[in-house]
C-alpha cells in the first residue's frame, strides 16, 4: 500500500486542490464520498465540490444530539447549491437498548460510555456511509489535533478500507476563514462565540482564549483521549 499511496501521491502533487477531488471522482465513478459536519472546513470542501459540480456524494452523521444552528447551516446549504446531502442515522435498536439501560446522557458518566454513544451515533452509521467506498473525503486540518501530527494529506485508512484525502490538510485556520468570506459562503455562527471544534451539543463547550483547539470537546476527559474513533487509521 505505501508504494501504491506514493504512486497517486506522485500524480496529484502538482494539481490544485478542485483537480485533485476532480482527478479522484473521474479515477472512481461513484466511488468517492465526503463527510460533512457543517463546520468551517466541511463548509469549504462542500462549497468546491457543488459550485465545480465534482461528481462526488456527500453525506453527514446525523446523531440526532446537533446544535440548532448545525441544523439551520444544513437547511441553508442545501438552499443554496440545491444539491442532495444524504444523512446517515444510529440504528435505532442500539440506541434504544443504550438509552433504555444508562439513561440520554451516559456518556458523561465514563469515557466507556461515552465510547459507547459515539459508535452507536457516529461509527457505526459511518461504516455504512463508506461501504463500498475507494476514497473518502474529509475536512481535517494538520493543526487541528496532537493525536493527527503523524498524519498526511492522503493516507491509506486500515479500519475501513479506502484512502483517506484531506484537500484542506495544509490550510491555516485564517486561510479557511478568508474562503469563507471571500466566496460568501453559510458557516455555523457558533464559531463565532468560541466554537472552533463543533459536535453533538451535549459534548461541546465554548473555548476560552490560549485554550487546545479540541478543548471544547469531552472537555470532562483527558485530553489524551479526545477522539471519537472517526479518524482512527489502525
Amino acid at each position: 500500500m505505501n508504494a501504491h499511496l506514493t504512486e497517486i501521491k506522485d500524480k496529484i502533487k502538482d494539481l490544485d486542490t478542485v483537480e485533485v477531488l476532480h482527478y479522484f471522482a473521474n479515477q472512481h465513478p461513484g466511488l468517492v464520498t465526503f463527510s460533512t459536519s457543517f463546520g468551517w472546513e466541511d463548509q469549504v470542501i462542500t462549497d468546491l465540490i457543488f459550485k465545480n459540480k465534482i461528481p462526488i456524494d456527500v453525506f453527514t452523521l446525523e446523531t440526532g444530539r446537533l446544535f440548532p444552528e448545525t441544523y439551520y447551516v444544513w437547511n441553508r446549504t442545501l438552499e443554496n447549491y440545491q444539491q442532495p446531502i444524504r444523512a446517515y442515522f444510529p440504528q435505532t435498536e442500539a440506541l434504544q437498548e443504550m438509552i433504555k439501560q444508562k439513561g440520554p446522557n451516559s456518556f458523561y458518566e465514563s469515557v466507556e460510555n461515552r465510547k459507547e454513544c459515539c459508535q452507536i451515533r457516529k461509527i457505526e452509521p459511518l461504516k455504512r456511509a463508506l461501504k463500498g467506498k475507494k476514497i473518502w473525503v474529509t475536512g481535517i486540518r494538520a493543526e487541528q489535533s496532537l493525536n493527527r501530527n503523524d498524519m498526511t494529506n492522503l493516507e491509506w485508512d486500515e479500519q475501513n478500507q479506502l484512502l483517506k484525502f484531506h484537500p484542506l490538510f495544509n490550510w491555516s485556520l485564517d486561510q479557511v476563514k478568508d474562503y469563507i468570506k471571500e466566496n460568501n459562503v453559510v458557516y455555523n455562527t457558533l464559531h463565532d462565540k468560541g466554537f472552533p471544534s463543533i459536535g453533538c451539543l451535549p459534548c461541546t463547550r465554548a473555548v476560552a482564549g490560549g485554550e487546545d483547539f479540541r478543548a471544547g470537546r469531552w472537555w470532562w476527559e483527558d485530553q489524551s483521549k479526545k477522539e471519537c474513533g472517526l479518524h482512527a487509521t489502525k
